[in-house]
């Protein structure tokens, strides 16, 4: 099959048509490092990384580009609370979303451009809007003339006529005058105690928007083939991204690719947001679980679906997980070294599902049916077919970043995997032999070391096995 994505400007799945046959150029609006992340922004990456994935898995050699905004109002904002300068507080907040997109095996960008070395390709593309006739400069302030942009609203389905009144982009504080409510600015003079920078109407800083676009442009060329973001960001940034980039005669992108949002628990659909009060920051939940239980948490849906975070879905995640975990296990162990047969899990079923519009729940079903299977012929001692129903479901969780041997142990690398079972075998057999003497102080000391560990041992009739608690 050939990949097809739901297309937010057509509103169709359509098929993947780069510009360059195996090639895929792709850019994502990345996290406004102003505070520690929440499972929201790790969602909007781990739906991004399965695309970077099946992308790469497919055959396409991908350039992903995902953005650091680091000059902010908000930033600026907090640093000043916090009596610390705004890069200061940037770059400590972009280690942690770093942090937390290792954590939950994120591959990493091609590229990550940030607003603060990007200004002189922002000044650049804001003079070329201006000598086109798309904007005008206003007392320091530049400001993209929305009337003049044929087909403003086509992305975001928006009339033009009908967001006069509500004046979407107001002007905060600025010195200059919008001639019209809809325009928006693409450069901001210089205010008291703020960060700027020098340009050809005077000191300031970038307007939101036009980051994106120039440094989309940078990377990936004047057309490029996807741009990727959260459903909050199709009005007004990417609006606008489309409409300053085509006021600069850029095609820019052929394809807009929009996930949805992370929500709070109990049905009010409110969107999980620091601002709002109710975000939940990945370094408090993966003080409870481990990076891979989060990942299937905020995996398991489709991309495009609103997904309501709650401590039984993390549970449930936990428990699917587990399943899979303690198959892949079981079945290596008593498969290792022997010749594969055939495999009863399907990799078509697992591929069409994905070339569907990253369909990753039909994607994950293919896997659990593999693991159900699997555990058909680890029970009827079925090795060869065992040995390749494994092969087939760890190259599906390969694709999906929850292979549990290449993630051992948490984020860690699969090199040491073997250190680690050693080690755990020699504690399964000092609770062997306090059990052969009766001393079973001795072996419930070693087993509940192990469980406070993160390790829980299961006894059955092939003998003890271990996993992860």
């Amino acid at each position: 099959m050939t990949l097809r994505l739901y297309d937010t400007l057509t509103r169709t799945v359509r098929p993947f048509e780069p510009l360059r046959p195996g090639h895929a150029g792709v850019y994502t609006c990345g996290p406004t490092v102003q505070a520690r992340p929440h499972v929201g922004h790790v969602r909007s990456a781990i739906a991004l990384d399965v695309l970077h994935r099946w992308l790469r898995e497919s055959g396409y050699q991908v350039v992903f580009v995902r953005n650091v905004t680091d000059v902010d109002d908000k930033i600026i904002h907090d640093a000043a609370h916090a009596g610390e300068p705004w890069w200061a507080l940037g770059t400590r907040m972009e280690r942690a979303f770093t942090w937390a997109y290792d954590a939950v095996q994120c591959l990493p960008p091609d590229a990550t451009p940030r607003v603060s070395s990007s200004i002189p390709s922002i000044t650049a593309l804001i003079e070329r809007i201006i000598e086109r006739g798309h904007a005008y400069a206003s007392d320091g302030d530049v400001y993209l003339s929305v009337r003049t942009v044929e087909g403003y609203g086509a992305l975001s389905g928006q009339d033009p006529d009908q967001l006069r009144a509500s004046d979407k982009e107001v002007a905060h504080g600025q010195t200059g005058q919008k001639r019209d409510a809809l325009d928006f600015a693409l450069w901001k003079a210089a205010k008291e105690g703020e960060p700027s920078w020098p340009s050809p109407w005077g000191p300031g800083r970038p307007g939101w928007h036009i980051e994106c676009s120039a440094m989309a442009v940078d990377h990936l060329g004047e057309e490029f083939d996807l741009h990727a973001g959260g459903l909050d960001l199709v009005f007004p940034h990417h609006e606008n991204e489309v409409a300053q980039s085509r006021c600069a005669g850029h095609p820019f992108a052929r394809h807009w690719l929009h996930h949805g949002l992370v929500t709070v628990a109990g049905g009010s659909g409110e969107k999980m947001s620091k601002s709002l009060g109710n975000s939940t920051t990945v370094e408090d939940v993966l003080e409870r679980v481990r990076p891979q239980v989060l990942r299937y948490a905020l995996g398991a849906g489709h991309y495009r679906s609103q997904l309501e975070w709650s401590g039984q879905a993390l549970s449930d995640a936990e428990s699917a997980y587990g399943r899979i975990e303690t198959f892949v296990r079981n079945a290596t162990e008593a498969a290792t070294g022997v010749e594969p047969g055939e495999p009863q899990a399907s990799w078509p079923d697992f591929a069409a599902a994905l070339d569907d519009d990253l369909g990753v729940p039909q994607a994950l079903a293919a896997v659990h049916s593999g693991v159900r299977a699997g555990n058909a012929l680890l029970a009827a001692r079925d090795l060869p077919a065992l040995a390749a129903t494994l092969q087939v479901v760890r190259r599906m969780l390969t694709v999906l970043a929850l292979d549990p041997v290449s993630q051992w142990p948490a984020a860690g690398g699969g090199e040491l995997a073997p250190v680690v079972d050693a080690l755990v075998q020699i504690a399964v057999e000092a609770r062997a032999d306090a059990r052969a003497r009766k001393d079973w102080a001795r072996a419930d000391e070693v087993r509940d070391r192990l469980n406070a560990s993160g390790i829980v041992l299961e006894d059955t009739p092939d003998g003890v096995r271990w996993r992860l608690a």
